[in-house]
């Protein structure tokens, strides 16, 4: 697919089939997101690739009852390791840096779905303590978003999108 179409493609799915996703193409989606850009190649992201059904209800529950998190075939959970990026950077690198670093990883994450005719859904909402304990994450790791992934059950339509004229400035604001 070309990589243009792939972004006009992109939706946030939220409904999804009961076929799996196999472990081939969860790879290639872990793939996408480790070749993403990061500050200093510092690449302070980690995965944690969750198909138990006990698991993810946990997750959706954590993630303010967001039940479709659990209809998925698999979640992905990104964590950002900021001590990492906080050894080089100081604070800006634990605060910001490894914040854009995995967000930079999860938009790879989520361009591969489409190429690969899977949905997902990027979603931020989640009571961070919780997802903490439910999969046993270090405390130098922060968890930064969960990634339901499946075989979409639907087709959303393009959202509202504000014009070029309305987010663009050219020179000074």
């Amino acid at each position: 697919m070309e990589l243009f179409e792939a972004i006009k493609q992109r939706r946030s799915i939220r409904n999804f089939t009961d076929e799996e996703v196999s472990e081939r193409e969860v790879n290639e989606l872990l793939e996408a997101a480790r070749l993403a850009p990061s500050a200093g190649n510092i690449q302070p992201w980690s995965f944690i690739v969750v198909r138990n059904p006990k698991m993810k209800s946990k997750l959706a529950e954590a993630a303010l009852n967001q039940c479709f998190i659990d209809k998925a075939a698999v979640v992905i959970v990104i964590l950002a390791e900021w001590n990492k990026s906080k050894q080089i950077y100081g604070i800006r690198g634990a605060d910001l840096y490894c914040i854009q670093d995995t967000a930079a990883a999860i938009e790879n994450m989520l361009l591969a779905a489409v190429d690969l005719g899977l949905g997902a859904c990027w979603v931020g909402a989640f009571r961070e303590d919780m997802v903490r304990t439910i999969l046993n994450v270090p405390k130098w790791f922060r968890p930064i978003a969960l990634v339901p992934i499946g075989r979409p059950a639907e087709k959303p339509s393009q959202p509202y999108k504000r014009p070029l004229e309305e987010i663009v400035h050219k020179e000074t604001f």
